[in-house]
């Protein structure tokens, strides 16, 4: 079974945490995100472009009153160079992890996972604790196909939440989000093998997760599951001084 390619789970990423717009601007892919996000607000392109065509995107962007952005995947090499040279610094390195389903789709533990849709008050409650607002709980309610939440329980409370959704044969898991006082219990890895089993029975053969290198618990998650880096990226932001 061949792994998909690091395009595919771009796609997939586009498809499950969809921006409320996508317009396609010369050689720019651009995002209207209305505040859920970066990923939903970066601009991608699929060719090396010119300084007059980074102008156009930045006054396209600010039209949509965001901040000018820019993702930055590995063979972007040139275009990382030119807005380096424009002022705009790195911002929040991504990793990608995927694995086959079937692996994290493991025995369920000690906590109850319930999937769900649309989510229920207390998961809304729980995401707006851990910082996913109402903007992005909208970006989830635009993802495209089959789609669920997650929640679960441990010692009979509401413990963790996630989403998941699915594009052709890849699971995105987002938002996984565990109440502090469930956090190291297993309740993460609990949610994604729920994800899985959901997933799995949609016929899904992936699983995949973006999550910022900075968030070191989330990594080591990932790496516990057996989940493999299949892409990284990173943002171009321009600095306030610029």
């Amino acid at each position: 079974m061949t792994q998909p390619s690091s395009e595919d789970l771009f796609r997939a990423l586009d498809a499950t945490w969809r921006a409320a717009q996508f317009m396609k601007r010369g050689p720019w892919t651009l995002r209207e995100g209305r505040g859920g996000g970066q990923r939903v607000s970066a601009a991608t392109t699929d060719r090396e472009v010119s300084i007059g065509e980074i102008a156009d995107a930045e006054r396209a962007m600010v039209a949509w009153e965001q901040t000018p952005l820019f993702m930055i995947k590995p063979r972007d090499v040139a275009l990382d160079r030119q807005l380096e040279g424009l002022g705009y610094s790195v911002k929040d390195p991504v990793t990608a992890y995927i694995a086959d389903i079937k692996d994290v789709a493991e025995t369920f533990g000690s906590a109850k996972n319930f999937p769900t849709w649309p989510p229920l008050s207390i998961q809304t409650e729980m995401w707006l604790d851990g910082g996913i607002g109402s903007e992005r709980i909208d970006v989830m309610s635009r993802a495209i196909g089959e789609k669920t939440s997650l929640l679960a329980r441990w010692k009979d409370l509401p413990a963790g939440t996630g989403f998941a959704a699915i594009d052709r044969q890849i699971a995105m898991v987002h938002a996984l989000e565990v109440s502090p006082g469930a956090r190291r219990m297993g309740v993460g890895k609990q949610l994604m093998q729920a994800a899985a089993h959901w997933a799995l029975e949609r016929q899904a053969l992936w699983i995949c997760v973006m999550v910022t290198d900075a968030n070191g618990p989330a990594n080591a998650l990932y790496r516990s599951l057996g989940m493999t880096i299949a892409a990284t990226y990173h943002y171009r932001v321009k600095d306030k001084e610029h």
